[in-house]
């Protein structure tokens, strides 16, 4: 990425966003911005990976990736939680796949046996090498971190942590969703989506568009006491919703009566709806200049959802993200046209819900983000 590259990109971005552009389409479709995204923000910046109860118990890990790097989450038998890259420092393949239960993580290739603090333990058939120590061939760490309930991976080693890069938002989780850490499993969706991931994470964090595109949506929340707040690196989205019927879902002995919303920088997403104590992580992963991968993981007071909570369910898969993907996936095609290079950010100075100051808020971290990438260059 060259200066004048990254001046283009931040072109027409001001730091009002009633003043302000949106990001240019190139962002959106160019390969090689896809590669800056990946290289610059999500290999730099904290990943959501799992709630807490999938890691409470010694032995137990959860393995996955981060832009394409394999990672394995252990709690050894100290009681420590640890990351590292799942890669064996053999021949590189991977340790373990998906999540369970171990006292070792054996290779799979040549059965290089590590214990769940990365330490290798045991390496067939190398008594002969030369300065060969099994010290010497533990896994590669990487950053972790517990926080408000759920676990947080992070590639950059010198990565501040994700507490005190994020200021309030532990205490605002906590405030408005004290039982997130007794919540436990209990559905996850997932969607391919044909769309750049910034614009699944534009879509997200506006509701101008929610009148128009969602029309139950609308019944369910309260969008006059919809407000929208941005800080360092996250937003919230608050407002009261549930307290009557609706076409959306059935909310009737609903506990929690607030829409609750939380995006974190750069593609988590924390939800807490009307109905009983629930909490909602959608995570928007980038795989292509024009495909996301969506994973909605609901944990709820129950691993078996009630007859409501099944209703909600439905109306998630079957109603308001079948409007949304369509939504996006239509974005992502007028991008690639000649028709469109930069839009406007519709901002208030209320903050209310029909404003776009969070979108805004997102691409200036965008910016910062590519600004940072090309310092390092």
């Amino acid at each position: 990425m060259t200066d004048p590259d990254l001046a283009a990109m931040a072109a027409g971005h001001a730091e009002d966003p009633a003043a302000s552009l949106s990001l240019p389409a190139r962002a959106y479709v160019e390969p090689r911005w896809f590669d800056v995204d990946q290289q610059a923000i999500v290999r730099r910046t904290w990943q959501w990976w799992c709630h807490g109860e999938r890691l409470r118990e010694a032995g137990q890990y959860v393995a996955g990736d981060v832009a394409g790097m394999p990672v394995v989450v252990t709690r050894a038998a100290d009681g420590t939680l640890r990351g590292f890259y799942n890669v064996c420092r053999h021949r590189a393949h991977e340790l373990v796949a998906g999540r369970g239960r171990a006292r070792t993580m054996v290779c799979p290739y040549h059965a290089w046996t590590y214990d769940l603090t990365g330490r290798l333990v045991a390496a067939r058939h190398t008594n002969d090498l030369v300065d060969f120590d099994l010290g010497d061939q533990s896994l590669v760490p990487v950053e972790l971190e517990e926080f408000a309930g759920f676990v947080f991976v992070n590639l950059d080693p010198d990565a501040p942590s994700l507490a005190r890069q994020s200021g309030d938002l532990a205490a605002e989780i906590g405030r408005w969703a004290p039982d997130v850490e007794r919540l436990t499993f209990a559905h996850r969706l997932t969607y391919d989506i044909a769309s750049n991931w910034k614009n699944v994470v534009d879509n997200f964090l506006e509701c101008y568009h929610c009148h128009v595109a969602h029309k139950d949506f609308v019944s369910l929340v309260d969008m006059d006491t919809y407000r929208v707040t941005t800080h360092g690196i996250y937003s919230s989205h608050m407002a009261k919703a549930g307290t009557s019927a609706n076409s959306a879902y059935d909310v009737a002995g609903a506990t929690v009566t607030d829409h609750a919303v939380w995006w974190l920088w750069p593609n988590t997403c924390l939800l807490r709806y009307p109905g009983r104590g629930n909490m909602m992580v959608l995570q928007i992963i980038p795989v292509g200049p024009d495909r996301t991968l969506e994973t909605y993981d609901l944990f709820l007071e129950t691993a078996e959802p009630t007859a409501a909570e099944l209703d909600t369910i439905r109306y998630l898969d079957e109603v308001l993200q079948v409007e949304d993907i369509a939504i996006v996936e239509s974005v992502q095609r007028g991008m690639r046209t000649p028709a469109f290079q930069q839009g406007r950010i519709v901002a208030d100075r209320t903050g209310s819900g029909l404003s776009e100051h969070a979108l805004h808020h997102f691409h200036g971290l965008v910016i910062d983000a590519y600004r940072r990438g090309t310092a390092t260059q």
